[in-house]
């Protein structure tokens, strides 16, 4: 009995080397340019916005790392080093100067004493606070033309890319 089902060429699956040997890989490239370009913006932002602190852009992106992390108990230099994909010594270094600032708490846990965790003074907070309406008014502004469902499928997408490029980083890697 012969089956109804459509005979599938397996090089012509996404992905494979044959179905990617006629792509044109123009759209792809100039998606990976506007993600150059939207980070470049974004470092821009970070420096301004570091500037009212009178502090690094670096620093702000720690500031903010642990702004998002802390649930109340303080968050780790491994846990913000993970979330900005930067060294721990270099958060470390950095936090320990945020902390002479008198924006940054830095204990030890009560769990471990050689693990640090950290949380926002309360003069950092009163600063953040006070420009919220700015920030809540520039992430509206960027994000208005999504709506949730859009602005879900498009975090979707990243992560994969995110994922993706991450592999992608190990294959260069390990290839060279």
């Amino acid at each position: 009995m012969e089956s109804s089902a459509p005979v599938v060429d397996v090089g012509e699956l996404p992905g494979s080397p044959r179905a990617c040997a006629h792509r044109d890989f123009g759209l792809s490239y100039q998606v990976i340019w506007d993600f150059v370009s939207i980070s470049n913006n974004l470092e821009d932002m970070r420096r301004a916005w570091a500037k009212l602190f009178g502090i690094s852009g670096s620093q702000w992106l720690i500031l903010m790392a642990i702004a998002d992390l802390d649930q109340g108990n303080g968050v780790s230099v491994g846990e913000v080093s993970q979330k900005i994909h930067a060294v721990s010594t270099f958060v470390t270094t950095q936090t320990k100067i945020l902390e002479r600032l008198g924006l940054l708490n830095r204990v030890p846990s009560t769990a471990d004493a050689r693990v640090v965790l950290m949380s926002l003074s309360g003069e950092a907070r009163a600063k953040i606070e006070r420009l919220s309406p700015r920030w809540e008014a520039l992430h509206e502004y960027i994000f208005s033309d999504f709506d949730a469902e859009a602005l879900n499928d498009v975090k979707a997408k990243l992560e994969r890319l995110k994922h993706r490029t991450k592999q992608a980083m190990q294959r260069v890697v390990d290839e060279s």
